[in-house]
């Protein structure tokens, strides 16, 4: 199915003036409540901004139908895929009206996404890509685009020549290992820049900077720092700045948590390729819905990317 804009999304989750439908059409029976459960990667302050979304979604379902909407927002507290599994099986015997999840591992996590899809639970997937073969809604961006921008920057900040390293992130998550993977190979396509390290955070600001730290102190040439995750950039920052290596050490981000756009305000970060947290939150809840009242919905819904740096950091 081709992408849909938002605005025909949305326009397709409405009842269409003028033309008139069969009784119990899909979408044109609605339930007093629904509940739908938003399952993230882990506890983290940019699924925050998605749980942000989704209630903001809510909200609006209730305004235009009257109908009541519950967000049960469930996170591991660590970013392990047993961990997110037993949410997700725990969530399917509750029978809610829809699931979204942001997948920790497309092989791990298959099993219960296809238990859920079997009991005809609703699944959409937001910030990642589904399963092969999984013929499921999924909400994001380009990731491999959004580390091409970040990548094709820094080598432009260094004259095309260094040593780089990339902070991966969790490389089991679908949308880390596409960036992880494509900065890479941005990096591949220029001779005179080297990847010098990798580090692995797990989505967690404290194990980045220590990562970037111990990287940092084993590669004391490095030049440039790239990441594939929310948490990576926040802790390259900390390190840069703890080691007194500002402007010594150049860093391009991902993201917008509040952070990552005061590391760009204090000039320790050059800028951020960011996705958009909230409307993938908003997004999810709404094909959730859609689902709910027996409409189709889109194979993808793309929420764009956003470049980030010292002129427009305060919008």
């Amino acid at each position: 199915m081709k992408r849909l804009t938002l605005a025909l999304l949305a326009a397709a989750a409405l009842a269409v003036p003028g033309v008139a439908l069969a009784q119990d059409a899909p979408g044109t029976t609605k339930k007093d409540s629904y509940r739908f459960v938003i399952i993230p990667k882990v506890v983290h302050p940019w699924f925050d901004k998605v749980n942000d979304g989704a209630k903001q979604a809510a909200a609006v379902i209730k305004a235009q139908t009257g109908s009541e909407v519950q967000i049960d927002y469930s996170a591991p507290q660590q970013a392990d895929v047993v961990q997110q599994n037993q949410i997700l099986e725990s969530s399917i015997a509750t029978r809610p009206d829809g699931i979204a999840i942001d997948l920790l591992d497309a092989s791990g996590n298959r099993a219960s996404l296809e238990e859920a899809v079997g009991q005809e639970i609703p699944v959409t997937i937001f910030d990642s890509v589904p399963p092969e073969g999984m013929d499921l809604t999924s909400i994001g961006n380009d990731f491999c685009e959004q580390a091409n921008i970040a990548s094709r920057r820094l080598v432009e900040l260094l004259g095309g020549k260094g040593e780089v390293a990339i902070m991966m992130g969790v490389p089991s998550a679908p949308n880390h290992a596409i960036r992880a993977e494509c900065h890479q190979k941005i990096f591949d396509q220029h001779p005179e820049i080297k990847v010098v390290a990798t580090g692995i955070d797990n989505d967690d600001i404290e194990t980045a900077q220590k990562q970037a730290a111990a990287i940092m102190q084993a590669n004391p040439n490095l030049k440039g720092w790239v990441a594939s995750d929310a948490a990576g950039p926040i802790g390259i920052g900390q390190a840069i700045q703890e080691a007194g290596k500002v402007g010594q050490v150049t860093l391009v981000g991902l993201d917008n948590l509040p952070e990552m756009l005061q590391l760009i305000r204090d000039g320790v970060a050059d800028s951020s390729s960011s996705t958009k947290p909230e409307m993938q939150g908003y997004w999810a809840v709404m094909t959730m819905w859609q689902k709910a009242i027996g409409l189709d919905t889109p194979k993808y819904i793309d929420t764009g990317i956003a470049i980030l740096n010292k002129d427009n950091v305060g919008e």
